[in-house]
């Protein structure tokens, strides 16, 4: 069985865009007639640009190749160019293909990708939400509004769910870490409150951040949370200095988190070494893929560390969160966007049940993508999958971040 063809589709869910404005989804096929699919989480680069990239990964890379050589074919997208170090567009071009390899594999053996990868660990995933505004929402109002984030808090508390996501602290800006302006402070502390108050111990609160704040200001305002015991503080500072994030993580009684923005052990290493994180959020789209991934959770077992799959992308990703999920014995939480069209694209053949994921059974990711709604929906803007604001924080007027999927401006 070889490798042969290659499809690369880009889709764009409907309004509001929850999971972002595309998904990067690969089709593969190899000469046996077996097809496998695979969602690039890369945002770095246009998706039209990341096309390209994409097939000159299959072309240079895996073209040919038995699915069963990941391992051979890793070694080949990683020190291609002779870098040998992360690349993030690289891999978020290889991840997806990878991800397409194991549902290959899966489907020509009959069997889940998670028994290729040592079998039942557990039975179910526990899922989180992010915090989204329910339908008699104003969706402006929602990201500033401590009690319409109380009332979704309670309806996901009603829906099964343990543990639930929001990010009130203000923007991410492209000029890196900055001091969150008090009334950024004062906000958060209202939304844990609110939170809180809404859902008592039957939920955890886990607080979003983006790498927005300096050290000074993440250990800010992580101490001011403290009282509301979030599990987790998310990736306080940017990513790209492990020894700060550390400082945080020792300064705060909150658990830091981190890893969406990470790709490779060679990220993730370092993190655990410096005791910067206690829970990595890997994006299996980006992150290598899953075999890389196994790799990581593996590493964070010896540090008594814990995963929790990150997702802001579309359901096949989704899917191999899930089976990364099943199959290790430090997990978390896996992230879940519940959205029609998620739903939809892979025809309802993963869904959360009381807060959580069972196991899939289906072979290989245990997924009927639904190809025709893909190509129904194509990309026509010209904005990134997620982008940072030139604006500055705002210590005046105050801050609003519309958590991730802003309204169309294009």
């Amino acid at each position: 069985m070889k490798l042969q063809e290659l499809d690369v589709i880009i889709t764009s869910p409907p309004a509001p865009g929850w999971g972002g404005r595309y998904w990067i989804l690969v089709k593969m096929t190899t000469d046996t007639g077996v097809t496998g699919w695979g969602e690039c989480y890369a945002s770095s680069v246009g998706p039209d640009a990341m096309v390209h990239v994409i097939r000159d990964v299959f072309d240079r890379h895996m073209a040919g190749e038995n699915p069963e050589n990941i391992e051979r074919m890793f070694r080949r997208a990683y020190s291609s160019g002779f870098t040998q170090r992360p690349d993030l567009t690289v891999m978020g071009a290889f991840s997806g293909l990878e991800i397409a390899c194991w549902d290959i594999l899966g489907k020509d053996r009959d069997r889940p990708v998670y028994a290729l990868l040592g079998g039942v660990m557990n039975e179910r995933v526990r899922a989180y939400t992010y915090l989204y505004p329910l339908p008699h929402h104003n969706t402006t109002a929602f990201w500033t509004s401590p009690d319409l984030a109380a009332e979704a808090a309670a309806d996901c508390v009603a829906r099964g769910y343990t543990a639930v996501k929001f990010d009130p602290a203000g923007p991410y800006t492209m000029r890196g870490g900055h001091m969150p302006a008090m009334s950024d402070i004062s906000q958060s502390i209202a939304f844990c409150r609110a939170i809180r108050e809404a859902v008592g111990d039957r939920a955890d609160l886990l607080f979003g951040t983006h790498g927005q704040f300096t050290t000074a200001g993440a250990i800010r305002l992580g101490q001011a949370l403290e009282p509301y015991a979030p599990l987790w503080f998310e990736e306080p500072i940017p990513p790209d200095n492990v020894a700060e994030m550390a400082k945080v993580a020792a300064a705060v009684r909150i658990p830091v988190s981190t890893g969406e923005r990470l790709t490779t052990k060679a990220e993730f290493a370092p993190v655990l070494r410096a005791g910067a994180a206690s829970i990595l959020q890997p994006a299996l789209g980006r992150a290598g893929g899953i075999w890389e991934m196994k790799k990581v959770a593996a590493m964070a077992e010896v540090y008594n560390a814990q995963m929790a799959p990150h997702l802001y992308a579309g359901p096949v990703e989704w899917a191999a969160n899930i089976h990364l999920g099943v199959s290790i014995p430090n997990l978390l939480m896996a992230e879940t966007i519940e959205t029609p069209f998620h739903d939809q694209l892979i025809k309802g053949s993963i869904r959360v049940e009381n807060g959580f994921i069972p196991a899939p059974t289906a072979p290989g990711l245990g997924i009927e993508v639904d190809e025709e709604l893909a190509r129904a929906h194509p990309y026509t803007g010209n904005g990134l999958h997620l982008e940072m604001q030139d604006a500055p924080c705002d210590y005046v007027n105050g801050n609003a971040f519309e958590g991730g999927a802003p309204a169309p401006k294009d």
